[in-house]
């Protein structure tokens, strides 16, 4: 696992598929938006249902305070897709099957065997302004992503 991401780092770049099948690369974002990317443990479980329909519910928020809602997760585009599709989110799912990702942003697994629920608000230079690190405050990752995005 690589040196945990922290506040004031910037985020490196990456490219994964997104539920589309589309190759999207984090670098084609920043510079024009401020990115929430959260790492959630897998597509249509019930907490990271919650989360997701969580930053659905809030998604023009994001939007008006300058932001792009990205989540990431090991399960594959289809499965991102029938997740997407159900609860009718409108943001980027990115699928990180190998966990390449989550490893080199250092995302902590809870107790050895779950992937880590974390959440980074990047700014449009890709400095990371803060992480929300919580495997059950579902809402929580968007209540504070909010505060960060909005200077609380």
């Amino acid at each position: 696992m690589g040196t945990p991401i922290r506040e004031g780092d910037t985020i490196p770049n990456f490219t994964l598929p997104s539920q589309t099948g589309q190759m999207i690369e984090l670098k084609e974002i920043l510079g024009k938006k401020a990115i929430v990317l959260y790492f959630y443990p897998k597509d249509d479980t019930p907490g990271c249902t919650t989360e997701s329909c969580a930053f659905r519910d809030s998604y023009t928020v994001f939007q008006d305070a300058g932001a792009e809602v990205i989540g990431i997760s090991a399960d594959s585009p289809e499965s991102h897709s029938k997740f997407a599709e159900k609860h009718q989110l409108p943001f980027i799912l990115l699928s990180d099957t190998g966990n390449k990702v989550r490893k080199l942003f250092g995302v902590p697994s809870t107790l050895g065997i779950l992937p880590g629920r974390v959440t980074y608000v990047v700014d449009p230079q890709g400095m990371v302004r803060k992480i929300f690190n919580s495997q059950l405050n579902f809402k929580g990752h968007v209540e504070e992503s909010l505060k960060a995005l909005q200077g609380g």
